[in-house]
């Protein structure tokens, strides 16, 4: 089947938080979902599901935690028995969870910068203390200072946040870095929480993710993994997550007020993924060469620049790039008065720089780099 991620889709007056916040002559390249339809296979399912006309009260479908079990399995080469998964409305739920029920308030958290805000966010509403990690850019690549991490670490660290595939950066740890990450947190005692939504979006064809629970029976029961996917498939408005722990103790915890406080998935999030799981792989792979494309037009005109830099970004559809040679405070809004809205840096810590989703049609994000050059000339 050929799918068309060219097809031009309105999204205005949807409701979009993308679409809706801008005047019209504004192209949005800010929050990180797509502008392209849902895999025919979701839609279908959904559209079925709809017809049906009843959607009362709704348990978790019993054959949807093996059918991810056998989807891990396969595409990430990591065995996990159904029983370990924990279904979750999305992943920030896990991530605010993990940090108020994984630490106490004396305690200590590591995360990434930069990073997702949620994963600061969830420190700062617990609140807990918390140190970053900042990141360094090395052969085009941006890593943690895995030879420094000691250093970063207090008597009280019980917790360490991890991004992978890195967003906004873009990066996909290797088996040999995440090793070192996990040897570390296994030396002092540290649980991990790892964010890895964006596991489905590797574009690099030497590039693999690797769940960092898969590296061994000790990494695993001292690791909660969180996965959807919402972003891989594009219906985060309509999609779940879920959490794998190993360890009883940790899925306990991952649990704590679900059905109270924290809301079950919806009817359609158990439709959607099920659908994306089943069928959804052909969609997926012709989307991963859309995304390579539109990877490559963006690094070959915004380094053609000079002036701004983006680093390679081995996965997802965020573009991280550097304009700390514009002298601005806050690039942001040089961009946006020439009518492209992207992502501030100061939403990940790192105010020089902006994030820009190109998982749009490939003719709309070249009206988008033609404005930010004229941007960079004027």
């Amino acid at each position: 089947m050929v799918f068309n991620f060219d097809a031009p889709i309105n999204r205005r007056k949807t409701d979009s938080i993308r679409w809706d916040a801008n005047p019209q002559d504004v192209i949005p390249l800010w929050v990180a979902d797509m502008d392209f339809a849902c895999p025919p296979c979701v839609v279908d399912a959904l559209s079925a599901r709809v017809q049906h006309g009843v959607f009362g009260y709704t348990h978790s479908p019993r054959t949807l935690p093996e059918a991810i079990a056998n989807y891990l399995q396969v595409h990430y080469t990591w065995e996990v028995d159904p029983s370990w998964i924990v279904f979750l409305p999305n992943v920030v739920s896990g991530l605010h969870t993990a940090v108020r029920q994984l630490t106490t308030p004396n305690q200590h958290v590591l995360i990434p910068r930069p990073v997702y805000h949620h994963l600061r966010l969830a420190c700062t509403h617990a609140p807990r203390d918390f140190t970053e990690l900042p990141l360094a850019l090395e052969a085009n690549r941006w890593v943690l200072p895995f030879a420094q991490l000691d250093e970063f670490a207090k008597p009280g660290t019980r917790l360490l946040l991890l991004c992978n595939p890195q967003n906004p950066g873009g990066t996909v740890f290797t088996r040999a870095e995440l090793s070192q990450i996990a040897d570390f947190c296994l030396a002092k005692d540290i649980l991990i929480c790892a964010d890895e939504i964006h596991a489905g979006l590797v574009l690099d064809d030497n590039k693999r993710h690797i769940p960092i629970a898969s590296l061994s029976k000790a990494i695993s029961m001292n690791t909660v993994t969180l996965m959807s996917l919402n972003k891989t498939f594009n219906f985060p408005g309509a999609g779940l997550a879920w959490a794998v722990a190993e360890n009883p103790l940790i899925r306990k915890a991952m649990q704590t007020d679900l059905h109270s406080t924290i809301a079950d998935p919806s009817l359609f999030s158990y439709v959607a993924t099920q659908a994306a799981l089943d069928e959804g792989e052909p969609w997926r792979k012709a989307l991963i060469q859309y995304l390579r494309e539109n990877r490559h037009l963006v690094e070959t005109r915004i380094n053609a620049s000079n002036i701004l830099h983006f680093a390679h970004s081995e996965a997802s559809y965020l573009a991280w790039i550097d304009c700390s040679k514009l002298g601005l405070a806050k690039p942001q809004d040089l961009f946006l008065q020439h009518g492209i809205h992207l992502s501030p840096g100061s939403q990940f810590n790192e105010p020089k720089f902006v994030r820009l989703n190109f998982g749009t049609q490939r003719a709309l994000l070249n009206q988008a780099l033609d404005r930010m050059e004229l941007a960079i000339r004027n």
